[in-house]
């Protein structure tokens, strides 16, 4: 990226109950190329935002304040039980991250932008111990059982929580180049799995056969 192209901006969507790792692993990887990818964190108000696991994470504006985005993170958690009913938050979201170039989501996350209509008419995959419900939540998607990550178009979902950092060098891979990708799992000392339909989870829950 030149010096007159700014940073793309990351922004991860928080809400009470969200996963941690879903969350800061794709923006620990984000945040290695800190002059390509800009982060920020958006909540229902500016300020704490309890996580699925107890610690509070800092949103530093609201949803309603949230500068345009050039990459929308959604994650999942058990909080995205409650969010695939609130149609007001529904409204805001497909407004707000349906002008992004770049929408992704990591576990449950994807019932949530299916919810939103963000998914359809595209592919996409979950987390496999809660793939039922997730896949109830979009109708109009085409929901894939077998897949680390899928990437349709403008659109990233992975499998659960670990699945999100796998997806987001994949991402990196895409907008910059498998090198720069390489060098950023190699920082990280991440095992990169660079195969997207890896995915032994869908056969340890019985979504498809051995």
């Amino acid at each position: 990226m030149s010096d007159t192209q700014p940073p793309r901006a990351v922004a991860a969507v928080l809400f009470d109950g969200f996963e941690l790792l879903d969350v800061f692993g794709p923006l620990e990887l984000f945040g290695v190329l800190h002059d390509q990818f800009s982060i920020s964190l958006i909540g229902p108000a500016a300020g704490a935002v309890r996580s699925a696991r107890g610690p509070a994470a800092v949103a530093e504006a609201a949803y309603e304040d949230a500068p345009d985005p050039d990459i929308v993170l959604v994650p999942g958690g058990i909080g995205t039980r409650a969010l695939v009913g609130d149609r007001s938050f529904l409204g805001w979201l497909a407004r707000w991250a349906g002008q992004a170039p770049v929408v992704a989501s990591v576990c449950t996350g994807s019932a949530v932008l299916a919810s939103a209509g963000l998914l359809d008419g595209y592919r996409a995959t979950s987390n496999k111990r809660a793939f039922a419900w997730v896949r109830g939540t979009g109708p109009e998607v085409e929901w894939v059982a077998q897949a680390r990550w899928v990437e349709d178009r403008d659109r990233w979902t992975s499998s659960g929580v670990a699945a999100g950092m796998d997806m987001t060098l994949a991402l990196i891979a895409r907008l910059h180049s498998e090198a720069v990708a390489s060098m950023v799992a190699d920082r990280t000392e991440l095992e990169w799995h660079r195969d997207a339909d890896w995915d032994p989870f869908a056969v340890l829950n019985g979504l498809v056969d051995t």
